[in-house]
């Protein structure tokens, strides 16, 4: 394509200015298509992190920063429009920010034809339905808008800070057993009372639900001083309308003095430590790894050039494969799908030092869908030799709480054509954070379609029994941690025994996995054990070794 001539780059630029003088402050963009090149309003550039004001293929930048699930529904319209079946680009869709935050856009366009060249330019305006004020209408704080926009503007002024992130747990009673009314003025009540002593801190935010982030620059010292008062006040003594109210507090930081690093990442650690806070640390404050060393500034980089990678496709992305077979005849069963990461030195980095944290960011959905994608397609080829073969695909607690996981399920067997029966989805005991009902409707539903459903890791957590007696599984994956020496230790046999007659009673099969040893095996075997999985068959493998090796 020939390069656009600076004589016509002056007409866009006339166009373009006319439109703006009429766009009624939504953000404008034109291209000239002969040459696909286009001119974007400032606004939407910074807003939505494009290149530059001018751009070439702006059609395809555009695109990725629309969410996924709308992109199909955008270039179908965008097809039509180009093709001449319908006469204007009148869309709503979700686009990204540059904070990672889906912002719900209404996109108007008219495609304009020149009497020589035929269509030639394509017009239209963004208007974003979204973005509004920064102050949070209940409590009159800022909103969250407002915490990643002032976020954002400390680090690219690289001025140090803490922020903390603060909540409560079951907050939802209050509303159950006094109705919606009171939990609003308790929350204003309780958000009142936090700004009051922390007036002198730094700026309080309100988040989405209940949560407050407070930024500062104040000590994590300070911080946990603050805190205190804080719990020993509000879980003791914290009243509304002559009703002592039991607030049990729960609180996150993170120590912010590393800038060449994505705000939304800064997000997802704090979310992780208030989660510890909350599930693991009964309510005391969690500092992200523990303040801000070098270790954690390289894991704060690693984290933000991984989510920048899975906004540009899931790239150096790529699924490992460890082998489960039968407990009896030791034959090749199925595989459960591992993801790893390949940083651009080559380095693989394992799952556990990005996903418990990556869980809790707007980018990991994209990430689940390419991984459940990507198993699938390779998957199948392994079917062709192995018509039985199951693929066992982890499932992360994020993934089941987005109310259309189950319609993402069923679109990609769709898509990948690849057939329910060898298909099992694992869940695990990080499952508890979703409510159960929840967890309950999402796994029957996904049985209605065929699909399996296994319990990973079980027994480590609190919750495994109670998952179980709720959630209809079709296998129960005993922890390495709990067969590691069942050759010399007759409890971890007794325990065996115990939840492989649990299973029976719940209808599960039990795959043991961790076996290392011919003699953890031969222990095993004592025991109506289904299948097994460890490094005595096969540490994980990229897919083309595990093909290799099955001979698929």
């Amino acid at each position: 394509m020939a390069s656009i001539t600076d004589l016509e780059k002056s007409k866009l630029d006339e166009l373009f200015d006319t439109l703006s003088l009429v766009s009624e402050g939504a953000d404008v963009f034109l291209c000239d298509m002969k040459y696909d090149y286009s001119r974007w309003s400032k606004s939407a550039v910074d807003f939505y992190e494009m290149p530059g004001e001018y751009m070439t293929g702006a059609g395809e930048i555009w695109i990725n920063r629309i969410h996924p699930a709308d992109r199909e529904k955008y270039r179908e319209n965008i097809e039509d429009l180009f093709s001449g079946k319908i006469d204007e680009h009148n869309i709503q869709y979700r686009a990204v920010d540059k904070n990672g935050i889906y912002n719900v856009c209404t996109c108007k366009g008219h495609v304009m034809i020149d009497a020589e060249y035929g269509p030639r330019y394509f017009a239209g305006v963004i208007r974003n339905q979204t973005a509004g004020g920064y102050i949070d209408r209940l409590t009159g704080l800022a909103n969250q808008q407002a915490f990643f926009r002032d976020v954002k503007q400390k680090m690219d002024d690289k001025e140090s800070m803490n922020i903390v992130l603060l909540g409560t747990s079951h907050f939802t009673k209050f509303n159950d057993m006094y109705g919606y009314d009171f939990g609003n003025r308790l929350l204003q009540h309780a958000a009142r009372y936090i700004q009051d002593m922390v007036s002198d801190m730094g700026e309080l935010y309100r988040l989405d639900g209940i949560k407050l982030a407070l930024v500062t620059n104040r000590s994590i010292e300070e911080i946990q001083d603050f805190y205190s008062r804080l719990k020993d006040i509000v879980e003791a003594n914290f009243r509304l309308d002559g009703k002592l109210i039991d607030l049990p507090v729960n609180g996150g930081a993170v120590e912010v003095d590393t800038f060449e690093i994505d705000v939304n990442t800064i997000y997802s650690c704090l979310t992780h430590a208030y989660e510890q806070s909350k599930y693991e640390a009964g309510g005391s404050l969690v500092v992200f790894e523990n303040g801000v060393s070098e270790k954690t500034r390289e894991k704060l980089s690693l984290l933000t050039r991984i989510r920048n990678c899975v906004a540009m496709g899931c790239r150096g992305f790529m699924l490992f494969y460890q082998p489960i077979v039968d407990a009896k005849t030791e034959k090749l069963i199925g595989a459960e799908a591992l993801i790893r990461w390949r940083d651009k030195d080559g380095q693989m980095v394992p799952p556990n030092d990005f996903i418990p944290v990556l869980e809790n960011d707007s980018q990991f959905p994209v990430l689940g869908e390419w991984i459940l994608r990507e198993a699938m397609r390779q998957g199948k080829k392994i079917i062709e030799s192995y018509p039985d073969f199951v693929m066992s695909i982890n499932l992360s607690y994020a993934q089941i709480q987005k109310i259309d996981f189950v319609n993402v399920v069923e679109k990609a067997m769709e898509d990948m054509d690849y057939p329910a029966k060898n298909l099992c989805l694992e869940i695990t005991e990080r499952c508890r954070l979703i409510d159960m009902d929840r967890l309950e409707s999402v796994t029957f539903q996904l049985h209605q379609d065929g699909i399996k459903i296994a319990m990973d890791d079980f027994g480590t957590g609190f919750s495994s029994l109670y998952i179980m007696q709720h959630v209809e599984c079709d296998t129960v994956k005993v922890d390495r941690s709990f067969v590691k020496d069942v050759e010399i230790d007759e409890r971890e046999e007794k325990l065996v025994s115990v939840i492989t007659d649990l299973s029976k009673i719940y209808g599960a099969a039990t795959c043991v996995e961790g076996i290392e040893t011919e003699g953890m095996r031969d222990v095993l075997r004592k025991y109506p054990v289904t299948s097994f999985q460890g490094y005595l068959y096969s540490r994980p493998l990229p897919f083309y070794d595990f093909m290799k090796k099955y001979g698929a």
